[in-house]
């Protein structure tokens, strides 16, 4: 299974750059060894299960809360059975298409 989760999460209550504090969670998922692209707009993980999925989100959360009175994420997931590294795959696919694109 693959179940890939493109999310962005941020507290709302730290001014106009919150790089500081996005950079906890992308170094939580780092360490954590799940394969991840990071992108202006938010960041997608890939994983072989929901669960191993909302683990990440809930330490990513667990990242921000100390920090935090209010914590604003928004989450998409695509779920396909019986698939590995769509994360690169899907791009690739596209690249079939039309030729190299900017990643």
């Amino acid at each position: 299974m693959s179940v890939l989760m493109e999310f962005a999460m941020f507290p709302t209550d730290k001014g106009e750059s919150v790089s500081e504090y996005v950079s906890k969670v992308i170094d939580m998922i780092k360490k954590s060894g799940v394969s991840y692209k990071l992108s202006p707009m938010g960041t997608t993980i890939e994983t072989e299960s929901m669960q191993e999925a909302l683990e990440i989100l809930n330490k990513a959360y667990k990242e921000l809360e100390p920090f935090s009175n209010r914590v604003y994420s928004n989450v998409k997931f695509d779920i396909r059975k019986n698939k590995k590294n769509r994360l690169k795959q899907k791009i690739a696919s596209i690249e079939k298409h039309i030729g190299e694109v900017n990643k």
